[in-house]
């Protein structure tokens, strides 16, 4: 009888073994082209990266995956620009592959070829050798895993051109580092942008050198809601000082991190509305003359940029120093929620519309939001705002994001505008995701798993032209009620993943219950990297 038992523990010990190094398949996103062959390839400390070019965007591409095999495996893999024939990885850039972000994968026994146009289809195809090896290649260092990877033939490429999530920090502040790690979360699923929701009208979080109390006075408030949004009479207030900023050292540190793993960050400055922080610390750039503070309250509200020559000159100034810092092509200006209560009251906002020959307040936004496109086009960018700024005309050249629903998003394409498909009804990662009782508190809605992944970007009602001008989607999350950074982490995902895979992974692809069995499997990686996540998925009815 004890033979036999230690017979059963061997076995079972044997059994586990195997398969904590048996190799993964369970890629997110799911690639456009994939054959899998039989054998393994093996990486081991002798195992060398070959570089076609040994240039720092190359470095780039390979660095993520050297360094958890340092941590993981406890050795580091040589780079060296010398060919070879086995027990290696050659990455080599090929005009022939025809997307700037695709890859082309070829795992064999002997070596691994990877071939891209770019650098980053090179950081990509990296990405997806990170999935194959054991999910123990995000964990601190094992001496007992065998780094393999499963022999396959891989062609992939983006649908669409723009895949991002947005952070909201004005709401609740998120330290540099955390940013940093979220942009970890992007890039592992093959995002590329991440929009940085940087001013709103409860706080103003990047310094502007030119006009020192936007921080000093509106990156604070010195009160928040509590709990749930209610009438006056039964709100309940945290009366603790709140707030923080990024420096522009801060900020240029969070763009070195984000461009080392390709993905591009867009910031965000609110105007005309959402801008009761900057209102507080440079009163006069209202209708009113203040004074106001900074909201602790969430919502919507009458105090917005009043359209004179002085509030030009203030935003352009600012406009100026984020354009200096951010590499981005976008620099997004918002345009959404502006009341216009305070504009048709303000004698100087009606002899302007009079001026200028405009039909009503929704036209002086417009001419508002030429005015800046204007400017920030002389600065070498484009902007982007929510689809409010179609409402009055749109400028020449903005890009949109659709968020309420499509039909903005269907609109400024039938215009022949680039657009960006964010519809609340589908990507706002602030909407509850699972049953609301058991559930952190929340803005309301639901917006299950399932329901993001059935979300597709490309309108049926728009012909080929048209059609062009979708570059992509984007999940928002917006953090009102989601003040820590594990609260973001567990909105985030897996329903970013959700998006992620949307974006890059042809449409035809798609298919939710082998979407989920690959997720489910993906949450050992999560645990290893220290991501947090919601786990409704395990209980999800079918």
């Amino acid at each position: 009888m004890r033979k036999n038992l230690l017979f059963v523990f061997v076995a079972l010990f044997f059994t586990g073994a195997l398969a904590q190094t048996k190799p993964s398949m369970d890629l997110i996103p799911v690639p456009a082209k994939i054959k899998t062959n039989s054998g393994q390839f093996t990486i081991n400390s002798n195992t060398r990266i070959v570089l076609s070019s040994n240039t720092p965007e190359m470095q780039n591409a390979v660095a993520v995956l050297n360094g958890l095999l340092r941590s993981a495996a406890g050795f580091r893999l040589e780079i060296t620009e010398t060919p070879a024939t086995s027990n290696a990885i050659v990455c080599k850039l090929n005009a022939s592959v025809s997307n700037k972000e695709g890859y082309r994968l070829s795992v064999q026994k002997e070596l691994i070829t990877l071939e891209a146009q770019t650098p980053q289809g090179i950081f990509y195809g990296m990405q997806t050798l990170r999935q194959l090896l054991p999910f123990q290649i995000e964990r601190s260092y094992l001496s007992n895993v065998l780094w393999r990877i499963p022999c396959v033939e891989i062609e992939d490429a983006p649908r669409f051109a723009y895949r991002g999530l947005m952070l909201d920090v004005a709401r609740h502040f998120h330290s540099k580092e955390f940013v940093m790690k979220f942009i970890d979360m992007l890039a592992y699923h093959k995002m590329n942008r991440f929009h940085w929701h940087l001013t709103d009208d409860q706080g103003w979080r990047i310094e502007i050198k030119k006009y020192p109390n936007l921080t000093e006075t509106g990156a604070y408030r010195n009160r928040t809601l509590e709990g749930r949004y209610t009438v006056p009479e039964k709100r309940k207030w945290n009366n603790t000082r709140y707030g923080g900023y990024y420096t522009q050292e801060d900020i240029k540190e969070v763009l070195a991190y984000a461009q080392k793993r390709f993905v591009t960050v867009v910031p965000e400055i609110e105007m005309p509305g959402h801008a009761v922080a900057a209102l507080t610390a440079y009163p006069q750039l209202s209708c009113t003359g203040g004074p106001f503070e900074v909201e602790g309250l969430w919502g919507v509200f009458n105090d917005i940029y009043c359209p004179k020559e002085e509030t030009f000159q203030f935003l352009e100034n600012v406009l100026s120093e984020v354009a200096d810092l951010f590499p981005s092509q976008y620099i997004h200006i918002g345009g959404d929620e502006a009341p216009k209560l305070r504009w048709k009251n303000c004698a100087h906002c009606q002899a302007l519309i009079k001026k200028e020959g405009l039909k009503d307040e929704h036209e002086l936004q417009s001419y508002f939001i030429k005015r800046i496109e204007k400017f920030v086009k002389s600065k070498g960018k484009r902007i982007i705002g929510w689809d409010e700024i179609l409402e009055g005309g749109l400028a020449p050249n903005a890009t949109v994001m659709s968020w309420r629903g499509e039909s903005g998003g269907i609109d400024a394409a039938k215009q022949n505008h680039d657009v960006i498909m964010t519809p609340n009804t589908y990507v706002y990662l602030d909407y509850f995701q699972a049953n609301p009782k058991t559930e952190p508190l929340s803005i309301g809605g639901y917006l299950p798993l399932w329901k993001v992944y059935s979300y597709n970007p490309m309108p049926a009602s728009l012909n080929q032209d048209e059609a062009k001008h979708i570059l992509g989607i984007q999940g928002n999350i917006w953090t009102e009620y989601i003040t820590t950074t594990s609260h973001v982490e567990y909105m985030a995902f897996p329903r970013g993943a959700a998006i992620a895979e949307t974006g890059w992974s042809p449409n035809e692809k798609k298919n939710y219950a082998d979407f989920k069995e690959r997720m489910i499997r993906q949450f050992k990686r999560y645990d290893g990297v220290g991501w947090n996540y919601c786990k409704a998925i395990l209980t999800e009815e079918e």
